[in-house]
């Protein structure tokens, strides 16, 4: 038996058909909301300036799941941070999680 199952976004705005969801941060508290690509341009334009004139300030989590678990990375994520550590010398197993630290680093390498 086949099963064929399809997600569609419908824009957070208007109620249309939405391409994407966007995420975003304020004042410690993560948000998604699904866009058009109409109004995902006009959510960025709004915060362009702002944003070019902020500081990162590192990950931010968007989405959690389960007891308040964070979603695991995908096997080619995960893959390509290993090689990564390995090619720059830091410790990092052939299975299981990626250490905190080791992810930081690659993600402020990227």
């Amino acid at each position: 038996m086949a099963k064929q199952i399809q997600e569609i976004l419908i824009d957070d705005l208007d109620g249309g058909e939405a391409n994407e969801t966007v995420g975003f941060a304020i004042d410690g508290s993560s948000y998604e909301i699904d866009l058009s690509d109409l109004n995902a341009k006009k959510l960025r334009d709004a915060l362009t300036p702002f944003v070019q004139h902020a500081r990162r300030a590192g990950a931010v989590t968007t989405r959690r799941r389960g007891r308040g678990g964070t979603r695991a990375m995908s096997r080619e994520k995960s893959s390509e941070i290993r090689q990564w550590a390995k090619a720059h010398g830091l410790p990092v197993s052939e299975r299981g999680r990626i250490a905190s630290t080791v992810v930081e680093k690659y993600e402020a390498a990227h």
